[in-house]
Parts: C-alpha cells; sequence; structure tokens
C-alpha cells in the first residue's frame, strides 16, 4: 500500500459516498476491498497529522465494513467496547466530514460519543463494560417485545481480562431468550500481548486443526460460539454474523484480526502496534524527535518515575511493581526488563492488581501499583477495604493525574484526591517537578505502615522549582519581598508553577505580597498549612483534581475546625465532565493558569473586604458563586 507524503485533506472518493450505513449496504461486495483500502489510506494520513489510536483503527477495517452490512444501526444496536477502535465506524456512519479535527477542542470525540452520533450508544471508554451494557440493553428490548432489534457488542481479546467481562458473560449465556451477539475481535493484545488463561486458551482456538472437549470456554457459559474467523475477509465475517443472528440466541464470533493492519510500522512495532501515538510522518513512522512514536520523550514524568523505580529496585529487593495490561505507558517496563520475575502484568483488571497487591505486602514485599489516575476509579473498594484496613504498604503511582487532554472525559484523571481522601491511612504526594517526585517516591517506598499514593501528570515536565525552605515537610517557594502577610497559596503538585506566576504578578501588578507553598504530600493536610492560613488574610488552594472533595475542601476544612476566620477559596477543576482540549487550554479554562489565579485572588480579596462571607463560599474558578 502507497502513503501520502502529506496530510489527506479530501476523503477517497469511495469513502465519500458512504454517507452513511444504508450507502454502504448498496456498494457491490466488490468494491468493498477498494473501500477499506480507502479508509486505511485516510485513517493513517489523519491519524498521524492529529494523533490518536491508530493501529485499534487500522485492525478492524473489515469488521466495521461487515457489522454495517449485516445490522441496521441505529435500530439494531452495536456498541464498541472502549471505543478506540470506533474510527472506522465514525467514518461509515456521517462523521467524515470535520474527521481531520479528530480529538481537538471542538471536533470529534477520540472515542464514541452520544453528542455526535445516533448511531453511538455508549461513551465510557473504559475497558470490559459493552457486555454489561449489552446485557442490560437485551433485557430492556425484551420487556419492550421488541425482538426483531439485535444487540451487538465489539470487545477486544484484551478487555477479556477484565473481571466485569466474565460477570456479563455468567448473565448473558444463561438467558436464551435475550439474544446478544458478542463480536470478539481477536488481535492478541491490549497494549503489549494478551496475558493470562484467557489468552492461552484464545491462542488454542486460533491454531489450525481439530480442538479437544471442552477447550471453548464460551460455550461452557452457555453460548453459540462461531469461528474463528479471518477478521480482514469481509463475506466471512458477514456470512458468520449473518448466522449469529439467525440463530437467536446468546452467540460469540471469533474474529481473528492483526493490530496495525495494513500499515508496516504498526504492524511491526513490537510495543504496541502504535495503539496511540502523536503527531508522526506517516511514510517513516516516526516524529521529529524519536524512533518511535510509541517510545516516550526523554524525562517525561513517566520515563522518570520508571527509571526512578528500577534504581529503587536495585537498592530494595522487596519492592515489586503491578501493572494492568500497561507495562510500558505506566513506565514498568524498565523493572520489567531487569527484574521480569518481580514485575506482575495482571490484565485490564485493576480491582484484581490492587488486591493482589495486598497479597503480597501480606507476604512481606512492598508493592507498587501504576496505574491511570481514571482508573483507580476501579479499584477504590479494593483500596479502601482490601489495603488500607489492613494497613498495608502498597504504594499506587497514579499516572495521567489531572486533565490529560485531548483523549477526553473519561480518562481526566480529575477524581482520584476526592475519592483517596475517603480511605483513612492513606498519604497521598503530588510532587511539583521531576526532582520531587523522585524524592517521594523514595518516602512512599520507605513507608511501611499503610498505603502511600503518588499523582503524576500527563505533560512535559518544566524546570526543577527549588523551595526556599521546608516548614515541617511544606515547602516554601515564593515569599513576598514586603514579608506581606496578605495571600496564602497553596498549591497541589504541577500546579505550583501557576502559583508562583501568579504570586509576582500579584506582587508586581496589584502591590498584593504573598507566599507560595507546596506541601508535597496532600493527604493527609499538614498541620503546618493551617498555622501558616492563621498567619494571613486570604488562603486560595490550587489543585488540578476537581474541586468537590478535593485538597482545598481538605484545607478548609481543616481551618475551620480549627476556627480560623481566615478565608480560604478553593481552585480547582469543574464539579463536571471535561471535555477533549489541550491539557494547556483546559487548565485555563478552569482558571489554573497564573492569570485564572491572579484573577480569583483578586475576586476573592474583594470579596472580603466587601461581604461577611463564610470560608467555604468562595470564587468557583475564578468567578464568583451566586449568593
Amino acid at each position: 500500500m502507497q502513503y501520502p507524503l502529506g496530510n489527506m485533506t479530501n476523503v477517497p472518493p469511495l469513502l465519500a459516498s458512504v454517507t452513511g450505513p444504508e450507502a454502504l449496504r448498496a456498494l457491490p461486495e466488490e468494491a468493498l476491498p477498494t473501500l477499506a483500502e480507502d479508509i486505511r489510506r485516510y485513517l493513517v494520513a489523519t491519524v498521524c497529522a492529529s494523533g490518536g489510536h491508530l493501529g485499534p483503527s487500522l485492525g478492524v477495517v473489515e469488521l466495521t465494513i461487515a457489522l454495517h452490512r449485516v445490522f441496521h444501526s441505529p435500530r439494531d444496536s452495536v456498541m464498541f467496547d472502549i471505543g478506540h477502535q470506533a474510527y472506522v465506524h465514525k467514518l461509515l456512519t456521517g462523521r467524515q466530514k470535520g474527521f481531520e479535527q479528530l480529538r481537538r477542542a471542538g471536533g470529534l470525540s477520540g472515542y464514541c460519543c452520544r453528542a455526535e452520533s445516533e448511531h453511538d450508544l455508549i461513551e465510557n471508554s473504559h475497558a470490559s463494560t459493552a457486555l454489561s451494557y449489552s446485557d442490560g440493553l437485551a433485557k430492556a428490548r425484551a420487556l419492550a417485545g421488541e425482538r426483531d432489534r439485535a444487540v451487538v457488542a465489539v470487545i477486544g481479546d484484551g478487555a477479556l481480562t477484565g473481571g466485569m467481562a466474565w460477570e456479563a458473560l455468567d448473565n448473558i449465556g444463561a438467558a436464551p431468550e435475550r439474544p446478544v451477539i458478542v463480536v470478539l475481535n481477536d488481535n492478541g493484545r491490549s497494549y503489549a500481548p494478551t496475558t493470562g488463561a484467557v489468552a492461552t486458551r484464545l491462542a488454542a482456538l486460533r491454531a489450525p486443526g481439530p480442538h479437544p472437549a471442552g477447550s471453548d470456554v464460551f460455550a461452557a457459559h452457555g453460548l453459540a460460539c462461531l469461528g474463528p474467523v479471518d477478521g480482514h475477509d469481509i463475506p466471512a465475517v458477514e456470512e458468520a454474523l449473518r448466522r449469529a443472528r439467525a440463530l437467536d440466541r446468546p452467540a460469540v464470533v471469533h474474529v481473528v484480526t492483526v493490530k496495525g493492519k495494513g500499515y508496516p510500522f504498526a504492524e511491526a512495532d513490537e510495543a504496541d502496534c502504535f495503539h496511540a501515538v502523536g503527531v508522526i510522518d506517516p511514510v517513516t513512522g516516526r516524529t521529529r524527535a524519536t524512533a518511535s512514536p510509541s517510545v516516550r520523550q526523554p524525562g517525561s514524568w513517566t520515563e522518570v518515575f520508571g527509571q526512578e523505580l528500577l534504581a529503587l529496585a536495585e537498592e530494595r529487593p522487596e519492592l515489586v511493581a503491578v501493572t494492568a495490561a500497561m507495562l510500558r505507558p505506566t513506565g514498568l517496563h524498565p523493572m520489567a526488563v531487569a527484574h521480569p520475575g518481580r514485575v506482575f502484568d495482571v490484565g485490564i483488571a485493576e480491582q484484581h492488581a490492587v488486591t493482589s497487591a495486598a497479597g503480597l505486602a501480606m507476604g512481606g514485599l512492598h508493592p507498587v501499583v501504576a496505574i491511570y489516575a481514571t482508573f483507580l476509579n476501579r479499584a477504590f473498594d479494593q483500596v479502601l477495604m482490601d489495603v488500607a484496613l489492613h494497613r498495608l504498604p502498597v504504594t499506587l503511582v497514579l499516572d495521567r493525574a489531572g486533565i490529560t487532554g485531548p483523549d477526553g472525559p473519561s480518562h481526566h484523571g480529575m477524581w482520584d484526591v476526592s475519592l483517596l481522601a475517603l480511605v483513612p491511612g492513606l498519604r497521598v504526594a503530588a510532587p511539583r517537578d521531576t526532582t520531587r517526585l523522585k524524592e517521594l517516591l523514595h518516602e512512599a517506598a520507605a513507608t511501611d505502615d499503610g498505603p502511600t499514593a503518588l499523582r503524576l501528570p500527563k505533560a512535559t515536565p518544566g524546570p526543577d522549582l527549588e523551595a526556599l525552605a521546608r516548614m515541617d515537610g511544606v515547602d516554601v517557594l515564593h515569599r513576598s519581598a514586603s514579608r506581606s502577610l496578605d495571600v496564602l497559596l497553596v498549591s497541589a503538585g504541577p500546579t505550583a508553577g501557576a502559583a508562583v506566576a501568579a504570586a509576582r504578578q500579584l506582587e508586581e501588578d496589584e502591590g498584593i505580597g504573598s507566599t507560595v507553598v507546596d506541601p508535597r504530600w496532600i493527604i493527609p493536610v499538614n498541620r503546618t498549612l493551617v498555622h501558616l492560613a492563621a498567619r494571613h488574610h486570604l488562603t486560595v488552594t490550587v489543585e488540578d483534581n476537581t474541586r468537590t472533595g478535593g485538597f482545598g475542601s481538605l484545607l478548609a476544612q481543616a481551618c475551620a475546625d480549627a476556627a480560623l476566620t481566615t478565608p480560604v477559596r478553593c481552585l480547582g477543576l469543574p464539579h463536571a465532565f471535561v471535555p477533549h482540549g489541550t491539557r494547556t487550554d483546559l487548565l485555563a479554562d478552569a482558571g489554573l493558569d497564573a492569570d485564572g489565579i491572579t484573577s480569583a485572588v483578586l475576586r476573592a480579596r474583594t470579596d472580603c473586604l466587601t461581604y461577611d462571607v463564610a470560608p467555604l463560599a468562595g470564587p468557583v474558578n475564578g468567578r464568583r458563586r451566586p449568593r
């Protein structure tokens, strides 16, 4: 296949003629291979220009064509687990216009999105959920007497490592009167090759020749099984899907695909088959700075963590690591190479990852569970009851905490502080720079009397922000020359740079003196912060977590408990699902850049001088709260 030397700004003619599923079904079968090639060329050109989930999308071109030719969406419901494999679905359901703005502010979402199209039913992009949605929808259709409306769930083999998928299969297979069709997109991978016993069983099913009785794990759950079928053979996939529908009972169509299909650089990428890429050259498959888009830029927060964890592992033989199918994205690959027996990939199973870590800690080890902050939501009960209740030394490293940018609402890591604040005995650190990351990781690894957590942003690290002094573990980052005790700015993690910049603006432009501090450990609240608040006229907290129940709320409560009259204003992310966009723009929209913080301080000072305002009734992200 030949790829363009630049962006393909125009949709290929045959693809442009497919204005929706009905137009797709009207195409003659002999035109479909050309359509598939057009889609691949267009995906490579546009996704290489915008960044996104290229490998998964290239692997499902023929499968998605077949799905929309056999099933009549939206009357038939076709749901994509996770949604990163749904780019082809978008192109075939009327969203070709503007596709080049994928994942950009105001453009198409990088996942399914109900606001975009009636063909998108679910937009939660966390794994292993589509089967449960399908089970519930099938129940609703049965109660409504709508047996002629198919319910189809497309799920990757990697997502079958999640326990929720098997909970759903347990229900689907037990109800022959509700004919859910499960399309298993089996490419042998999530990010990396799929691990565990299910992966071994699927590999056996893919192998040619007769299979021993009882080898079909799906039949054991009461589902009819069709395949394996070549997922890049459109007529074969269509035939299997039609047979599954005609069975009128729960069925699995086992479709074997190649992740990154048709793009040699993706197919050959050992790390993750170009699962997710930044902006790259479609001709070479490379960025300007790296040999592979799968390799993180040197010095990223994740890479610094991974290298420091490896150094710690060399010193501390009791240190082990756990990942939920994200060995490379969470920085554990260096340790896995050096100490393969001490790094455990449990699959897309965050709940199991945390409780398994509890067991490791019970055995005398210190496990580090590296996980995306947004996926920690799935394992809250395990953190609370399996780790914290037992006061076990487990360290959670939460990658992509705060605003992540173009991946949108379900991937922003903006709830972890609020959740972890509920856990007794758990300490949470938020490093402001990579030097503090190393320092705090060492402190967490040395903790043996309970759990700890570290938050890492998805951002390019800035220069180190050195402290002027340290007071009982709290770093003083800025102190006005006038020694004024007007405003105390308390920054959490990487918001420190914006807080210091705001302090300088306030001093230089407004003559307002301030102190900026970084508590380093944000949970529990350091009592020194309460003492500092008592010495200032106004305290403002800045964090990249939701304001609801976040660090600022904790400090405000601590000040209220101490009977302080100093007003506390909490700046953070809104109590809302934040859309996709650049991290810089979204933080500015939330009032978390230097200008936003400065404006919030000025408004809060005006309120304090004009009104009798309670400590928690401050501005919301730089805007006065209605009274």
